[in-house]
């Protein structure tokens, strides 16, 4: 018996503007491209110069004083002069020498290590480098560089090489004022303290005002505030309460030299510490919480790791060699591991025994600890003196004081040679996300035209 078959229906598939589809696809890929940010890295051809001269935009005047003859040699020669700055930009030597003649001293805040870095990406292979800069330490910070670029870096001491001004201003318990005066010097800073009776002192250099309700102490061209709140130092341990008893003494003496508001407190459960310390101590081994980091200024950590037994000594001057950091104590045992941050006390091999990350919370890794086994630190009398530093640094007024200075041999970076020498091509990036944005429009344009122009309404029947 026969039946009626079905009724087979089929359908297919057409691409109706094919034109508009390869746009489509184009205006994906390059919004794709685009949004990647490409680069493309493009290698500096050599120069015809015979070397480069450098020298940084806010000291030019001083540097050229110093060294005039030499620089003027080296441009007769066929040198050319670039600013010691980002980029490096090339100048006309007679041109800014003729526009520095006439202007001020501009601010020089430049961190020449870091310029050092950069200069290996943007000058041609095999240039000679001669560079004039200050010897100041504020513009020597974080790790040395080490290059392979021939460098002979000239430095001097710049003429206002001794500064005095107002590092800190607080209230006493008694009401009076107690005045924090600097003195910055090529071999060190030092402080001294003087006070100011509560409603004044005839005959005194300072004087003091009132300002947005607070009180105000100025010295010549020096003005600071003062500060009236209580500062709050917590010192927390678990199993070290040795520890915390030789650190709460050095805190206690460093109260009485300074006759600031304190409260120093110890706790034993992280959570009873209140937001807002300005020290938080922490002699435990075991990682702080994040929102402890989060809520108060500084923090000082013991370090987890292998302990191991050193012979050496500690010193208190970080990665150079400065008069005020010369004590050294005996060292006998650390913690061996990876350091954060920049070197504050170093071992007798340069290896950190404290450093510090600094950020909106300042982080100090304590490599070693606060006890008799560990070190001579708690025996010795300047063990009052190093803490107190730490916090005059985090608590005074330096930026732009600080004239110390460096050798020559602590200033040039490591040199890279032999088989370390790493052997590479100077390039530069060039951004091509304009290029692709353009692309991107036209693109769009043509295919919105299409679109539009190819446009059919559908009717049924």
């Amino acid at each position: 018996m026969f039946s009626e078959s079905s009724p087979k229906s089929s359908r297919s598939f057409k691409v109706m503007d094919m034109l508009l589809l390869l746009l489509r696809c184009l205006l994906l890929i390059l919004l794709a491209f685009t949004l990647a940010t490409p680069l493309r890295q493009q290698f500096l051809k050599s120069s015809k110069a015979k070397g480069w001269v450098l020298v940084p935009d806010g000291s030019f005047n001083e540097s050229y004083h110093q060294y005039q003859h030499k620089i003027d040699a080296l441009i007769s020669d066929g040198y050319e002069f670039h600013l010691f700055k980002p980029g490096f930009p090339k100048q006309d030597y007679a041109e800014i020498k003729a526009k520095a003649a006439g202007e001020i001293k501009n601010a020089d805040t430049l961190n020449y290590w870091s310029l050092i870095n950069q200069l290996s990406n943007k000058i041609p292979a095999n240039v000679p480098i001669e560079l004039f800069t200050p010897n100041i330490i504020n513009h020597f910070t974080g790790e040395k560089p080490a290059t392979d670029l021939p460098i002979s870096w000239h430095t001097y001491t710049p003429a206002d090489s001794v500064d005095t001004w107002l590092a800190g201003a607080w209230l006493k318990p008694n009401g009076n004022i107690r005045v924090a005066q600097g003195t910055s010097t090529p071999s060190g800073t030092t402080y001294q303290y003087n006070d100011i009776k509560n409603g004044g002192q005839p005959g005194s250099n300072y004087q003091v005002g009132v300002e947005n309700g607070l009180p105000v102490v100025s010295l010549k061209d020096s003005k600071i505030a003062v500060d009236t709140n209580t500062q709050r130092l917590a010192i927390y341990t678990d199993k070290n309460s040795v520890d915390a008893n030789y650190l709460q003494a050095a805190l206690d003496a460093i109260t009485q030299l300074t006759q600031r508001k304190t409260i120093i407190k110890q706790y034993s459960q992280p959570g009873a510490i209140p937001a807002g310390q300005n020290w938080v101590f922490w002699l435990f081994d075991k990682g702080i919480d994040k929102n402890l980091i989060a809520q108060n200024k500084n923090i000082l950590s013991y370090e987890a790791g292998k302990v191991v037994d050193v012979n050496s000594w500690l010193i208190n001057s970080g990665a150079y060699t400065i008069n005020q950091g010369s004590a050294k104590i005996a060292l006998y045992k650390s913690i061996k591991g990876g350091v954060a941050g920049d070197v504050v006390w170093s071992d007798g091999f340069g290896h950190a025994v404290l450093s510090i990350e600094k950020g909106k919370t300042n982080l100090y890794h304590f490599y070693s600890r606060f006890n008799p086994a560990w070190n001579d630190l708690v025996w010795s009398d300047d063990f009052p003196k190093w803490i107190m530093q730490l916090m005059n640094e985090n608590s005074f007024k330096t930026a732009g004081h600080d004239r110390r200075i460096l050798s020559n041999e602590q200033i040039y970076p490591e040199r890279i040679t032999g088989t370390n020498q790493s052997i590479t091509t100077p390039s530069k990036q060039v951004d091509l996300s304009r290029y692709l944005w353009l692309a991107l429009m036209l693109v769009f344009l043509a295919e919105r035209w299409l679109a539009t122009k190819n446009k059919q309404v559908l009717t049924n029947g």
